[in-house]
């Protein structure tokens, strides 16, 4: 019996299954080449797409992570935008001088109210789980207060640079300078009414007219004090001194009725209303207030108002030097939320960056090892239809008598 047509058949039969078994696995991965030695070219060039999309996937994930935490502190920074806005609003009612002393004690409790909100975003959570401002001692409520009520800043001014794309890194921190940082009074100096005071005179900043000297001020240590003295035909004359030596003299213009400017350690202020004899005024170089400080003052000086032209200027004084500081927050504030967005803007760069790169770099795999799907799915129908047309003549072939013969 003849042998070679039984060993013909079963190898084409093996080739075909091969095939078949290749095209099949081909379809079904989507990769033409899968070792080196089918295609080393074609691999290699997968190999290194591959890996510059495994690079940017990583990237991508630490984007969406950042962007996702600094979204939520862009968040807080808006609310707290708001709530400080609201805080201003109030004061500007306070100081229109229609407010009644009743009034003025819902007002307090306004502004109360905004503290124990401006304390909650202060400690907001991110969605991590970590809190949003401090720093790198996330894990840690940053603002708590002490048993006097004094809120202090228990986080830090601590980065953390994450690789966003190639040769970019983003901070993923963000910590509560922004509710700390800002100075008393307008930044230079802070003006308090002496207590004892009886007139109706207050004295505000006006602006710079020396930054070194105003900067020099403000570094140091040493108060002014302006001093009230009326005679007896009326006239009203101040002095301010610093350290036991005179600065300046003068009188008021139109006995305290007008404005009168008066330019100390590089800053210009005006005086208005009518001091009384013996009043005085303490210009102190400022110092840092917490904005959670400055609410509890602001809420306080509010609900401690009496009806009294004296202690009415006295509450309008600490509300004018209030808005000062309040202004420098709602500055920092808008400040950082502006950074906060040029990282995010950058993140939302690089991410579209990175898309299509990843585009190009999946498309330079599927040039090199990609199945051209419809050419192999017609070749495996083809195969499989000349297989089993095979079998069958095969088991033709058996049935016949002649067979056993050949």
């Amino acid at each position: 019996m003849n042998t070679a047509f039984y060993s013909n058949f079963i190898a084409n039969l093996s080739a075909q299954e091969a095939q078949i078994n290749t095209l099949q696995q081909q379809i079904s991965t989507g990769q033409a080449v899968q070792t080196p030695s089918q295609n080393p070219a074609a691999y290699e060039t997968a190999a290194l797409a591959t890996d510059q999309i495994s690079r940017l996937n990583n990237d991508n994930t630490a984007q969406a992570s950042i962007q996702t935490q600094l979204g939520a502190a862009n968040n807080a920074y808006s609310a707290t935008n708001t709530l400080l806005d609201n805080v201003q609003s109030i004061m500007l009612q306070a100081l229109n001088g229609s407010t009644s002393t009743q009034n003025l004690g819902a007002l307090a409790s306004q502004v109360q109210s905004a503290g124990l909100q401006l304390l909650a975003l202060g400690n907001s959570v991110g969605p991590n789980g970590n809190y949003l401002f401090g720093g790198s001692r996330s894990t840690l409520a940053p603002f708590q207060p002490n048993a006097s009520g004094t809120i202090s800043y228990y986080g830090d001014g601590g980065q953390s640079q994450a690789s966003i794309s190639t040769g970019q890194t983003a901070n993923t921190l963000v910590n509560g300078q922004v509710f700390t940082a800002a100075l008393s009074g307008d930044g230079i100096s802070y003006v308090s009414a002496a207590s004892a005071n009886t007139g109706t005179g207050e004295i505000l900043q006006q602006g710079l007219v020396n930054a070194g000297a105003a900067n020099a001020f403000q570094q140091g240590s040493a108060s002014i004090t302006v001093s009230f003295a009326v005679s007896a035909t009326g006239a009203t004359t101040y002095s301010a001194t610093q350290g036991g030596s005179s600065l300046a003299t003068g009188t008021l213009v139109s006995n305290g009725t007008g404005q009168t400017s008066l330019q100390l350690a590089g800053v210009n202020y005006e005086i208005t209303g009518q001091p009384a004899n013996g009043d005085s005024f303490t210009i102190a170089p400022a110092r840092p207030q917490t904005a959670f400080a400055l609410l509890q003052q602001i809420a306080s000086t509010l609900a401690s108002t009496t009806s009294t032209p004296a202690q009415v200027a006295q509450t309008r004084q600490i509300l004018n030097q209030s808005l000062g500081t309040l202004a420098q927050y709602q500055q920092s504030v808008t400040t950082a939320q502006a950074q906060n967005g040029v990282t995010l803007q950058a993140l939302a760069n690089a991410s579209t960056g990175d898309t299509t790169q990843q585009t190009a770099a999946q498309a330079a795999v599927n040039s090199a090892t990609g199945v051209n799907m419809p050419a192999a799915i017609t070749t495996l129908e083809q195969t499989m239809t000349a297989m089993q047309a095979a079998m069958k003549s095969f088991a033709s072939a058996q049935s016949l008598s002649l067979f056993s013969y050949l």
